[in-house]
């Protein structure tokens, strides 16, 4: 047999679809089903001649491929050049199909890491330089050595006009894959410290933002909108009226684009529900006696920035502006949604019924008609919380539950609600349990339609920052009362 035939009777099998009927043969003989093969490294793919089953790019696509991202990092070209060239393989990647953009991020996670021989050596030199007068000039080297060829290829990137919206959208796309492929993960962590430092809290502009601002500005306040949906243009401004107040941060390469966004309402008084807030009939408050600034939304509008914080350093910029707008203001607070107490109670509402004394338990039992009661019957009995008088049961089990919820669970030292974490890290203290809140059927299946208002008091911020950082999340006495019901 020639090297010709040889080489047929050994690839075509390969490349020829498998048999539905043989597949299922195998599958119905009681074997084992083969395990998928691993998947290959790029490394494997560029010395490959043929391309497997699942994969995107031929191996001599990837080596083409490889060739036009090494000329965006390479030193020798100017970051001008470098720019151009990286805006040439943003134009190819628009175009290119999901699993061939895949095999880019690949290339740039596996082919542009740090010299791991260069890495190993620095290290040892910083090592056994600690203490000694050379410990400076070896951590310098291994903050060379560290550096790694992706740094520079995702700077690149960010040097052409679109460049950062590029990177941002990037980041979006891959990041529901992460779990399922962790090779990705030095490719994220990289372009998220790349993030915080581009977008961080001094390079960004606070703006105000109206009803006489541009509308492609305000289409993108309805977009992006994620707590409470804007539903009508008369919707917004009613949130843009003279009593109410929107700010967002915006950073120089994306002039037209907020980053994140807070509405605010000027009141009289902490606000304890959302639908006199959203009511498009109500008349504006005087603003000249307003003392209360409600921070009622807050919406992260780039995926590709998660893991970027700046909404506390946001909070802080609108209170200095509201402050010296408004010298009358004292109180700064939020009214804000429970998005996981739903989801928490159902897995919880057993324990807590366990928890209950004789005559609690009883008394409930009486509310949902069944006696002992099971967790079952108190959660039909929730799902019709609006319904439930003052005195109900049911009603005092939800409050004293959220009230836990929100100022007992922690995990890993944090709270477990997503807003409460926000909030709660920036200072805040859980201030205030709000019935009906939010009678919205999302609402209701956030959180039953509770609310809570999260205070912040400008003076005790540290302090409740602190409190939290030593697992004790700060509440007020009510609240505290409440969760040890």
């Amino acid at each position: 047999m020639n090297a010709a035939s040889t080489w047929i009777s050994r690839n075509v099998p390969r490349l020829r679809p498998a048999d539905p009927k043989t597949e299922a043969a195998d599958a119905g003989s009681g074997g084992p089903a083969p395990k998928p093969p691993a998947p290959r490294s790029t490394n494997e793919r560029l010395a490959a001649t043929l391309r497997r089953a699942g994969e995107g790019l031929s191996p001599r696509a990837l080596r083409r491929l490889l060739a036009d991202l090494q000329g965006v990092a390479a030193t020798q070209v100017s970051e001008v050049e470098g720019g151009r060239r990286a805006e040439a393989v943003a134009a190819w990647y628009a175009e290119a199909k999901p699993e061939e953009r895949r095999d880019m991020w690949l290339l740039m996670c596996e082919q542009f890491s740090a010299d791991a021989e260069q890495v190993k050596t620095a290290r040892q030199r910083h090592e056994a330089a600690a203490g000694t007068e050379d410990e400076a000039h070896a951590e310098m080297h291994l903050r060379r050595a560290l550096a790694s060829p992706r740094t520079r290829l995702l700077q690149r990137f960010a040097v052409f006009p679109q460049g950062m919206r590029f990177l941002l959208d990037l980041r979006a796309e891959w990041l529901p894959l992460l779990k399922g492929d962790k090779r990705l993960l030095p490719l994220d962590a990289e372009l998220e410290h790349l993030f915080s430092t581009w977008f961080d809290v001094a390079f960004l502009e606070l703006r105000a933002l109206s009803w006489d601002s541009p509308a492609s500005l305000l289409e993108k306040l309805i977009k992006y909108e994620a707590v409470h949906d804007i539903r009508s243009w008369a919707d917004l401004k009613n949130r843009l009226d003279s009593d109410r107040r929107c700010y967002g941060f915006f950073h120089p390469r994306l002039p037209n684009e907020p980053l994140i966004f807070v509405e605010v309402a000027l009141l009289g008084d902490i606000s304890s529900s959302i639908t006199p807030l959203l009511d498009e009939s109500a008349e504006p408050v005087d603003i000249a006696r307003a003392s209360t600034a409600i921070f009622y939304s807050i919406s992260n509008t780039q995926t590709g920035l998660r893991g970027v914080s700046f909404g506390d350093s946001l909070i802080k910029h609108v209170v200095e502006t509201l402050t010296a707008e408004f010298p009358r203001l004292r109180t700064f607070a939020t009214l804000s949604p429970i998005p996981g107490f739903r989801a928490w109670f159902g897995k919880h509402c057993a324990a807590a019924l366990d928890a209950l004394d004789d005559k609690r338990r009883a008394e409930l039992g009486r509310a949902v008609g069944f006696e002992p009661p099971q967790a079952a019957h108190v959660l039909a009995a929730a799902d019709k919380a609006l319904e439930l008088p003052p005195k109900s049961p049911v009603r005092q089990l939800l409050l004293q539950c959220a009230a836990r919820y929100l100022g007992r669970e922690l995990d890993k030292g944090k709270p477990v609600d997503a807003v409460a974490r926000f909030h709660l890290g920036n200072g805040a203290r859980v201030e205030r349990l709000n019935w009906a809140g939010d009678p919205s059927p999302k609402g209701q299946k956030q959180s039953y339609g509770l609310m809570v208002n999260y205070l912040y008091d400008l003076k005790r911020i540290d302090k409740h920052r602190s409190l939290l950082a030593q697992g004790r999340v700060p509440m007020s006495s009510d609240i505290d009362s409440l969760s040890r019901g």
